[in-house]
């Protein structure tokens, strides 16, 4: 099954309004032509509005990096898929191995997460990944049929609405990357999951992004895998000079 590959961004904790401004008309200016990809960048939240102004007519797509799973009440500091949704915003990280690791997000926090975000009419890009621990313990499967499961537990979405981010988290902005087998053999593996889940229409339909490190020089070798329909970029996708090469490598594999 054809699936349209995604090159998505996101910026953590980095660039104000005036930054994302200038990212993105030099990214729409310099963008490769064919756009046979969905461009994504998940800019901080103070950021999202001036973004969404600058990328109108570009078809490039904006996305909350996090949401709480209630769309109003007394929860200070909290952003609601209903204010993203509102903002412009088309899609929503969830799961990110720093929001699991650094605020101590459970799988039911996820689920929680996840069906909040369905169904205000977000898309969920779910991120899931093993520590370094978990690998070298050989239990990267377990781990991942486990966040798949319970973080999706209770939520009803369909093929368009759910967008699945492989991030081992030993390779997260440490240089290191999965090799590109690996990659296929974890992409491969939570598809079969999926299947199991939600049946194999559902499953060959989703998108599987690969995150970690991804950078123009590992780029074309990652998305020559076949389970592997994008890339979900941190530090690379800061600066155009280096996510554009990744945009057009990730364009080329599906021309």
């Amino acid at each position: 099954m054809k699936r349209t590959p995604i090159a998505a961004g996101n910026w953590k904790l980095n660039k104000n309004s005036n930054e994302a401004k200038s990212f993105f008309a030099e990214l729409i200016k310099s963008r490769p032509q064919s756009q046979n990809c969905e461009i994504i960048i998940a800019p901080v939240a103070i950021s999202i509005e001036s973004s969404v102004e600058a990328v109108q007519g570009s078809g490039i797509k904006i996305a909350g990096q996090n949401c709480y799973h209630k769309n109003s009440g007394a929860f200070t500091g909290e952003l609601s898929p209903s204010l993203l949704k509102a903002a412009g915003c088309t899609h929503c990280l969830t799961g990110h191995s720093e929001r699991r690791s650094y605020f101590k997000e459970t799988d039911k926090d996820l689920s929680l997460k996840n069906k909040a975000v369905i169904e205000e009419g977000l898309t969920a890009i779910f991120c899931i990944g093993e520590t370094l621990e978990e690998r070298e313990a050989k239990q990267v499967e377990q781990v991942l049929e486990r966040q798949l499961t319970y973080g999706l537990e209770g939520v009803d979405f369909t093929a368009t609405q759910l967008i699945i981010a492989y991030e081992p988290v030993w390779a997260i902005g440490t240089g290191r990357v999965a090799s590109p087998t690996d990659a296929q053999s974890a992409h491969a593996f939570i598809r079969t999951v999926l299947t199991r889940l939600y049946g194999e229409s559902t499953a060959q339909s989703l998108r599987i992004l690969y995150g970690g490190s991804v950078s123009p020089d590992n780029i074309a070798d990652l998305i020559s895998q076949p389970e592997i329909d994008g890339a979900l970029v941190g530090g690379a996708s800061l600066k155009p000079e280096l996510f554009l090469p990744i945009i057009s490598a990730i364009e080329a594999s599906h021309a």
